[in-house]
């Protein structure tokens, strides 16, 4: 790496710390450049102002949708506040990692280290908004759907054209016989609005299931029922979990007299439609 290189990673690195220039060309030449390593190393260090950035929290920030022949991508990027999510250079950041990251088909380390178009990484220049925005920056999660299957979206409340809050994206079997974007929007609908764990039970992890009847257990436990009773009452809330937890078990928002696996079944015209995969992201969720 050449000194001008180096001198401006350690800029880059005070900048986002507070840490002392010394302290800082340090770790940078013990991690060879690497920002990321390098406030590991500061922190590790035990030099408390190493996380004045990177140790808030963020969990305010958009969700993005980017899609291209039938194959979609899903991304959520993370500021500490509002003001900075609807910041123009925040949002033309995002918009440009959202189809970086459909091209790298959501493998957040390629994405990272891909070109942007000023020919600087993703992740100089992630390093670079940090500094002039002064909030802590996170690119969190990110889901490729291949178009193997038919993909449909729902952005809620959007932003602009996808670009929002909370968005969804279900992908469905290919039918033959019928247009499904009817169907598929809708369920991209009920997505963003249910909040589902799985598609059905067998999706749900075990650890969750076990998770949710201790807890039951518990509450009835508590509340004095008797060891008989307990055994009964659970079982029968833990079948409601998973019904009010499993996409095509859950009641269908736009009729509340079916449920999805019977919607899913009128819109099939005889030949089988499946519910491939999904995914929902809200900004936030999830961060403590």
């Amino acid at each position: 790496m050449s000194d001008k290189a180096n001198l401006e990673n350690i800029k880059k690195l005070r900048e986002i710390t507070g840490v002392g220039f010394k302290d800082c060309k340090i770790a940078i030449d013990e991690n060879n450049g690497d920002i990321e390593k390098s406030i590991e190393f500061l922190r590790k260090k035990g030099i408390a102002k190493a996380s004045k950035k990177m140790g808030r929290v963020a969990a305010d920030g958009l969700a993005l949708i980017f899609e291209k022949d039938n194959s979609m991508s899903i991304i959520e990027i993370n500021s500490e506040t509002d003001f900075v999510a609807k910041n123009n250079d925040f949002k033309n950041f995002c918009k440009e990692i959202s189809e970086l990251n459909f091209t790298n088909k959501s493998n957040i380390q390629n994405l990272k280290s891909s070109k942007m178009k000023n020919q600087k990484t993703v992740d100089e220049n992630l390093i670079a908004l940090i500094s002039k925005m002064g909030e802590k920056i996170t690119l969190r999660r990110a889901k490729f759907f291949e178009n193997s299957g038919l993909n449909f979206s729902y952005v809620h409340n959007s932003l602009e054209k996808n670009v929002g809050k909370v968005v969804s994206v279900v992908q469905l079997s290919k039918n033959s016989k019928k247009d499904l974007k009817d169907l598929g929007s809708k369920l991209a609908m009920h997505i963003a609005a249910q909040s589902p764990l799985a598609i059905d039970e067998s999706g749900i992890n075990k650890d969750t299931l076990d998770k949710e009847l201790e807890i039951i257990k518990a509450e009835l436990k508590n509340s004095g029922k008797k060891p008989e009773m307990i055994e009964k009452i659970s079982s029968g809330k833990i079948k409601k979990f998973i019904s009010d937890n499993t996409l095509l078990n859950q009641v269908w928002i736009m009729d509340t007299k079916k449920k999805v696996n019977q919607v899913v079944k009128e819109y099939s015209d005889g030949e089988e439609i499946k519910v491939l995969d999904f995914a929902r992201f809200k900004v936030g969720e999830g961060i403590d």
